[in-house]
């Protein structure tokens, strides 16, 4: 268990800002790594690597490694950011704090967009991978099966949901490990005439930087998680040090596991550059695993991205959402009720019940929509990214005169200028309803302005005293 001597002075740093120690602190750099790794889940291209390789033409692994570039830029953005502000929050804290209340708003705002859909749509991902093993079942009893678990798993507290995410990761290893040994054997064999080449590395008779910047719009769901680490500042024991370090080493560990796979996956289809049909390509990885090893391997492959995201991810994704809106409910940004902190698991139940209420409907709503579904999550969390970009330049050159132009304006700026070119490329359904999500933030700050009420980041009110933090 992690050493609670440091707890007073990580406590004192939270108060700093004006707020108390609620949530329980019990987690450790290992529990940070696992729980980044579940949320962005090792096997993430299973579910989605046919739209990548639509959109690509072949060159999935390529696609991810510009796409590890990219989000290491914004993770280190991060790292930075956390340090100096140890605050649950994520990019709505820091964009607030770094650069203004209202920006900061903003920022929490198009992230709530990428953490609220990132559930349902992890939810319509299960249901569709479940329908390859029980088509008799339809996708929306799975959706309803899924939230009602995870919810349970959650409101047992922070603790139960870092001992599943254990269970969760070593189930996803393992079926990854199985699935790289058939298809390096079924590559060597030449099965549907694969051979051992660069080509979804680099293919000059299709590539173009577009058309890798468009893929890379869908692919950069699979990264997403290892920003919602920070989501848990206020959760961890050893400092905000340990958030940073989660944060970059996570990321590092997913993007290699991303390459290898999606490099053999691609090298199983050779000569095509796109799928027919959209069935064909939301089934692309489990017909490979059918095709590399039998029926047995396609089952294996389907339960896996399950499990991995309709249970394993979208728990983990359940509790950062419920944090992002416990922090900004605490501001005052959101309804009251939902920074009521339970007495006994020290979680915010009632956020975590909207949250699941909010996937249920949803989920229902989306089903088999996948590609809508991932495209607005990214355009909330990229929009947010760049806004955080933005925020590590002003408050450390700007504000404390920093002279490491590196890290505080080297790296936000390269990320910013990267992030920027990949939503000029995004999907235009996605530009529409992300753009639209962010002018009704613009909206409630404007009404914010407008009715004389704070849009300063700092607790709304008193302490609340026991009666207040009793569940109702």
């Amino acid at each position: 268990m992690p050493d609670a001597g440091s707890a007073p002075t990580e406590n004192a740093d939270l108060e700093r800002f004006g707020y108390r120690q609620e949530l329980k602190r019990g987690l450790s750099l290992k529990h940070l790594l696992v729980y980044g790794l579940v949320f962005m889940v090792p096997i993430a291209p299973f579910s989605i690597f046919g739209g990548v390789f639509d959109a690509s033409h072949g060159m999935v692994p390529l696609t991810y490694l510009i796409g590890f570039v990219a989000m290491i830029f914004t993770a280190v953005s991060y790292q930075q950011m956390s340090r100096a502000f140890p605050i649950a929050g994520s990019v709505y804290s820091y964009a607030g704090r770094g650069i203004s209340p209202s920006v900061g708003f903003l920022a929490g705002w198009s992230i709530l967009l990428d953490y609220l859909l990132i559930p349902t749509l992890l939810y319509v991902i299960g249901a569709n991978a479940m329908a390859n093993v029980f088509p008799s079942v339809p996708q929306p009893v799975w959706i309803v099966a899924f939230v009602l678990v995870n919810t349970v798993v959650n409101l047992r507290g922070i603790e139960a949901t870092a001992k599943a995410n254990n269970v969760f990761l070593v189930g996803q290893l393992i079926v990854l490990g199985i699935f790289v040994g058939f298809a390096a054997w079924a590559i060597s064999g030449g099965i549907n005439g694969a051979s051992w080449t660069t080509l979804p590395f680099y293919n000059p008779a299709e590539f173009s930087a577009p058309l890798v910047f468009t893929a890379l719009s869908v692919a950069v769901l699979s990264f997403l998680g290892f920003d919602a680490i920070s989501t848990l500042s206020e959760e961890t024991v050893g400092g905000n040090r340990v958030v940073g370090r989660a944060t970059v080493i996570a990321l590092c560990i997913v993007a290699a596991l991303f390459v290898l796979q999606t490099y053999l996956a691609a090298l199983l289809e050779p000569g095509i550059t796109a799928y027919p049909t959209t069935e064909a390509s939301n089934n692309a990885f489990y017909d490979i695993g059918r095709m590399i090893a039998g029926p047995w391997l396609q089952v294996v492959i389907a339960l896996a991205v399950a499990i991995g995201s309709a249970v394993a991810n979208s728990l983990v994704a359940q509790s950062a959402t419920s944090r992002l809106l416990f922090s900004m409910a605490r501001d005052g940004k959101l309804p009251a009720f939902l920074k009521v902190i339970h007495p006994e698991t020290r979680i915010p139940q009632r956020a975590i019940l909207l949250v699941a209420g909010l996937s249920l409907v949803l989920g229902l709503f989306f089903v088999g929509q996948i590609n809508l579904l991932a495209s607005l999550c990214n355009f909330g969390a990229l929009t947010a990214f760049l806004l955080l970009h933005v925020s590590v330049v002003v408050h450390h050159v700007v504000r404390q005169r920093s002279r490491r132009f590196g890290v505080h304006l080297v790296v936000p700026v390269i990320g910013f200028l990267i992030i920027g070119y990949v939503l000029v490329n995004a999907d235009v359904n996605a530009k529409v309803g992300g753009l639209t999500w962010i002018v009704i933030g613009l909206v409630i700050i404007a009404v914010f302005k407008a009715t004389g009420r704070s849009t300063e980041l700092r607790a709304s009110d008193a302490p609340l005293d026991a009666a207040d933090l009793t569940p109702r």
